[in-house]
């Protein structure tokens, strides 16, 4: 079988892009005799490339935001089509226009995909900023199959008129940390911290710093958690997409021990970092579109108490652990339940226990089993039983 992604991949810095080098890699992994060739974005690579890794050939043709996609049909001519064409949809990789669309249709017609697949990362509702999402969403039943994260996402495109039988529902792979054992002054050390720097709990922000990551609510939060503050270290760390966040971190390091890192940080040190943590902070705030948090599940598969709000991209928190959920922009909210943890933290650990067994059953080889059946049903063939890979990623 030979499947081809349409999505950004590393080395772009890019949720969807870790997402798909993940899946390509798992499904590498439970089944050797696949093909997986990538049709990616143009960003520090612009040649085709082997990735080691995953297994896959990347082919980077196209620019973000919607540019170059002529270039899809293109290269699938000069593999000589594939078997399942599955795009990996986000609408700041493709723009709001429906070209995406109708290059995939048109590669269906002309016979350089027998199947098309579409995943819907991010699922706009009538309340959206962008009546053209909506638009876009109406014509997806042109597609083979859809898929989408969550409950939300599922049956708000219903609502918009897919046809429910071309939804199919795989929640977002997660990795095991495999980092969990290792010591702290080991994790430090590799993370290159300064053990003196950190001192009480470790606190835990991670990913990329954008406007709805709920940093402000995060400083008015720690203003009023007043000598509690003094038995803790906040670590944030991502690459900076909105600078307007730059001045609560400036007040944050006014308050609290803090450790900033202005900077992308890879798979294997956000694992690290997770595994060094010992409460992982997600106080995002609500947006106009239902997605599910990328950072939710690598931080599930640390097995670490995380401190979310009920907003659509954590409802897999919310549903498994909801005692350590808050309404979203409720600094006093947060407060309480701040000190709830670090008062009681022997306990938070088995409460999180569902959570935890929610991370062992979307274990990214299950989640690209699904995947691997649904493209075997697509095609009619019979789908190979899977052995369980030993891990994912090279520990040192």
């Amino acid at each position: 079988m030979r499947i081809t992604f349409i999505s950004s991949y590393p080395p772009t810095h890019c949720g969807i892009a870790e997402y798909t080098r993940m899946l390509t890699a798992s499904l590498k992994s439970i089944s050797s005799s696949i093909e997986v060739y990538v049709i990616a974005d143009i960003s520090f690579k612009s040649e085709p490339w082997y990735d080691d890794f995953s297994g896959a050939y990347i082919y980077p043709v196209f620019i973000r935001g919607g540019s170059r996609l002529h270039r899809i049909i293109d290269v699938l001519s000069e593999i000589n089509g594939t078997d399942i064409l599955h795009v990996q949809h986000d609408y700041s990789l493709y723009g709001y226009s429906d070209e995406i669309l109708r290059l995939i249709v048109k590669a269906r017609n002309e016979k350089l995909a027998r199947k098309i697949v579409l995943t819907v990362h991010t699922v706009h509702h009538p309340y959206t900023d962008r009546i053209e999402a909506i638009e876009f969403q109406r014509k997806l039943n042109i597609c083979d199959t859809i898929i989408v994260h969550s409950h939300l996402q599922e049956f708000e495109l219903r609502n918009q008129g897919i046809t429910p039988t071309l939804i199919e529902r795989i929640p977002h792979g997660t990795l095991l940390n495999p980092y969990l054992g290792y010591p702290k002054r080991r994790l430090l050390e590799d993370l290159k911290v300064d053990e003196g720097r950190v001192r009480g709990l470790i606190a835990v922000v991670p990913g990329f710093l954008k406007r709805d990551k709920g940093l402000d609510v995060l400083l008015e939060s720690l203003r009023t958690l007043r000598t509690s503050v003094d038995k803790l270290t906040l670590i944030i760390s991502g690459e900076v997409w909105d600078y307007s966040v730059l001045k609560y971190i400036n007040e944050l390091e006014k308050l609290v021990n803090l450790i900033f890192w202005e900077r992308y940080l890879d798979n294997s040190e956000l694992l690290k970092l997770n595994a060094l943590a010992d409460i992982i902070l997600l106080p995002y705030k609500s947006v106009k579109f239902y997605s599910i948090s990328g950072m939710l599940h690598l931080s599930m598969g640390s097995l670490k108490p995380i401190i979310g709000t009920r907003v659509p991209k954590l409802i897999e928190l919310y549903q498994h652990a909801p005692r350590l959920t808050i309404p979203p922009e409720n600094p006093q909210a947060l407060t309480r339940i701040l000190k709830w943890v670090m008062k009681n933290y022997d306990m938070i650990v088995p409460y999180m226990s569902s959570l935890y067994s929610y991370a062992i059953r979307t274990q990214w080889y299950r989640m690209a089993q699904r995947h691997l059946n649904l493209y075997m049903k697509l095609l009619k063939e019979k789908a190979e039983p899977v052995t369980p890979p030993k891990t994912l990623i090279q520990v040192e």
